[in-house]
């Protein structure tokens, strides 16, 4: 027998254990435009404007798909509605979230996306479009001019698709009206994400209009922030299991771990929520929070994703399983990337070192190895060449780096040890599919090749010969013995 859907008609039938919204949610107002309406945001920025709607319901967030109408279709239905299930070792929790007031999809909806951002009651516009949505060059943190969606927006700027074409739209818009612009927060990983958006941003500003330029890199506000939560796509057995909690069908809940960490500059002109109520640390220290986030969880998760992948693990928390792996990934961090963050006094590295392994680990999460693998030539500028380039820099080694990277190259390769082929789901798929195919098992030339894609290594890394001896050295172990042996005989030096 089938249960009744998720819906605000139906939310008086959940448990007394499912928490559901606090407040009212017919008297909720859009105060937040989000782009990027995929699980992560669902488990992290979203439940925290939950908690703060009950004390101020004007800050309801309207939120946007770049692309597929996927989560418009499974959530409409639901009023907006979906359930957040939060799985630790010791069980899970659920709970019902509220405050997405209004679902829309850029192909299907692109001029009310736009009027809603420069509607005056909307004060932030949050991202969470992953590093390959902000039509960049990772390499250098500028705006891909040559950009397919970049140039197409520059040449229909009243109809754009890009993220950076949909802000300076709608920020023109409000301009023209006598509005004041709305806060640009970024919440993806990048480095120094509120600046490096600023120059994204205000670059194809200034293609289109010089003076629209001069406006956004003057005018417009872009706060840094720092986020963390480890969110696996949902599955149908997650699908299953929330049912089974709630006695409601949900199309698309979202499951996620109890650690949940945001960190936000406070540069807000049009006013923002109470974060630090539900929560956030407010914080002048956004750079260095970012920088030990990125460097010491996102390289060490993207790293072992690259090993486990060739192991046959499929998630995370089975790779963990794997001592020898899980030393390597320990004394990558306490030997190679720490060092490169002691400066920024953020205080106990080697607590939060424990307390990311412990997370990997966790028994409840199933994050699958092949999910984190995806967009490679997007991920490795920010979450391991920053910290090569400081260890190079201080004439300090770089061999564990040097097989993280190496493990990357190897999953280029496109077929794993055990003679499964699989989709690279990479921007640059097919410029590093050619060079593995004509490198073939030859680490020399595979290495050589794929360090000299320099909207990935830059100009220096890609001609740095003592980056290309590690990674020839690891590349040509993980090739010739596999990469359960190679990380074996490194837990013996």
């Amino acid at each position: 027998m089938s249960l009744p859907r998720l819906s605000n008609a139906t939310l008086g039938r959940l448990p007394p254990a499912v928490a559901r919204p606090a407040y009212d949610r017919a008297a909720v107002t859009p105060g937040i435009v989000h782009l990027g309406i995929g699980a992560f945001h669902r488990a992290h920025q979203a439940p925290v404007i939950d908690d703060l709607l009950a004390a101020d319901t004007s800050w309801g967030i309207v939120a946007a798909s770049l692309r597929s109408p996927a989560t418009r279709d499974a959530l409409a239905p639901q009023d907006g509605l979906y359930t957040l299930a939060v799985a630790g070792a010791e069980g899970t929790s659920h709970r019902v979230i509220g405050c997405v007031t209004e679902l829309l999809v850029v192909p299907e909806d692109r001029a009310r996306l736009i009027a809603r951002m420069a509607d005056p009651r909307v004060r932030i516009v949050s991202l969470t479009v992953s590093e390959k949505g902000y039509c960049h060059d990772p390499a250098t943190g500028r705006l891909a001019e040559d950009h397919p969606l970049v140039r197409a927006d520059l040449l229909d700027p009243h109809a754009p698709s890009s993220v950076p074409g949909l802000i300076v739209e709608a920020l023109a818009r409000r301009r023209a009206d006598g509005l004041a612009p709305f806060a640009v927060m970024p919440c993806d990983n990048l480095p120094a994400n509120g600046a490096t958006v600023r120059r994204i941003v205000a670059r194809f500003a200034s293609l289109r209009d010089p003076d629209l330029g001069r406006f956004v890199e003057g005018e417009v506000a872009f706060p840094a922030t720092m986020v963390d939560r480890i969110t696996p796509a949902t599955t149908d057995a997650d699908r299953a299991a929330i049912a089974a909690a709630t006695g409601l069908e949900d199309a698309w809940p979202v499951v996620t771990e109890p650690f949940s960490q945001w960190v936000v500059e406070d540069r807000f002109p049009a006013g923002r929520p109470d974060f630090a109520a539900a929560g956030v640390t407010v914080s002048n220290k956004v750079p260095a929070y970012e920088r030990m986030k990125i460097r010491l969880l996102n390289g060490p998760h993207s790293t072992l994703a690259y090993l486990a992948v060739q192991m046959g693990r499929e998630t995370v928390a089975d790779a963990m399983h794997d001592l020898h792996l899980v030393r390597f990934l320990a004394m990558m961090m306490r030997d190679e990337i720490e060092p490169t963050l002691r400066p920024d006094g953020l205080g106990d590295l080697t607590g939060y070192r424990h307390e990311t392994l412990k997370r990997f680990a966790n028994p409840a999460l199933r994050h699958r190895t092949r999910q984190i693998a995806m967009d490679g030539s997007q991920k490795l500028p920010q979450r391991l060449l920053g910290s090569v380039r400081d260890r190079l820099s201080a004439g300090a080694p770089i061999d564990r780096l040097g097989l993280a990277l190496a493990a990357w190259m190897r999953w280029v390769v496109g077929v794993d040890e055990a003679g499964k082929p699989h989709d690279l789901n990479d921007p640059l798929a097919p410029k590093l599919t050619a060079i593995a195919a004509k490198a073939g098992r030859d680490a020399a030339a595979l290495a050589t090749g794929l360090l000299s894609v320099r909207e990935i290594f830059g100009d220096d890394l890609s001609t740095d010969p003592r980056l290309k001896a590690a990674v020839v050295q690891a590349l040509a172990s993980l090739l010739e013995r596999g990469t359960a042996r190679t990380l074996a005989e490194w837990d013996r030096e």
